[in-house]
């Protein structure tokens, strides 16, 4: 299988609805800045960028294939104060290269509605006294929805802009998971086995509606291929 051919076709795919997201947000050109977001907007967003992340993981996995990646080595602090960062050149973000594990929620248990007589009595100090269910702390209330019908577009715009450029430099990503690989083989407590969550990718659809669920399709399947052991 060429695998170089199918990493390079599915990743301009990626490409672009990543410049798609961008429209969409109105970060048309470098100097276009965005805050707050419609709540329409900020969901459709997020709709195709998780099944995008997934993809792009995939993608990972599968350019991380028989690489060989030299060990750190870990060298001496250097003593005295840190250097400085220089003004003006904010810190890009890195990609997330697992998957975000599904969440375990337990059913909550259930309290019997019946009521419960209340026991009033005098006692030898005489002092009333009532004997019942405790009283039930009220329920905080729930956090309200700006009243503008904005939400704050911060986090969603660095996941966008840790997904382009990761996708623009895929090689050196590869390079991070194999040293992720490295180092949970040396540790006597790994913490994950493999990056990819097994099941449904996040974000995954059973009926594909945009082009990026059929996209997540392939590259999960290119993924799952490129961990088989090679018997050629």
């Amino acid at each position: 299988m060429d695998w170089d051919h199918a990493i390079r076709r599915n990743s301009e795919v990626l490409a672009g609805i990543v410049a798609d997201l961008f429209v969409m947000l109105g970060l048309v050109t470098l100097t276009d800045t965005v805050s707050r977001l419609p709540w329409p907007t900020y969901r459709a967003v997020l709709r195709v960028l998780r099944p995008a992340e997934s993809a792009l993981r995939r993608l990972i996995v599968v350019a991380a294939r028989g690489l060989v990646v030299k060990p750190t080595v870990s060298r001496p602090g250097k003593t005295g104060a840190a250097k400085p960062r220089k003004k003006g050149t904010p810190r890009l973000p890195s990609f997330q290269l697992f998957d975000p594990q599904p969440r375990i929620v337990l059913p909550r248990r259930r309290t019997s509605r019946r009521v419960v007589p209340r026991i009033h009595f005098f006692n030898t100090d005489g002092e009333f006294i009532t004997i019942g269910p405790p009283i039930r702390p009220a329920k905080a209330p729930a956090r309200a929805k700006s009243s503008d019908g904005l939400v704050n577009a911060a986090r969603v715009i660095r996941r966008l802009e840790a997904l382009e450029a990761a996708l623009a430099d895929l090689p050196r990503q590869a390079m991070r998971l194999v040293r992720w690989r490295m180092r949970e083989a040396a540790s006597s407590n790994p913490s994950f086995k493999t990056p990819l969550r097994p099941g449904r990718p996040p974000g995954s659809r059973r009926r594909a509606v945009h082009l990026v669920d059929e996209l997540l399709s392939e590259c999960d399947w290119l993924a799952f291929r490129a961990a088989m052991p090679d018997t050629s």
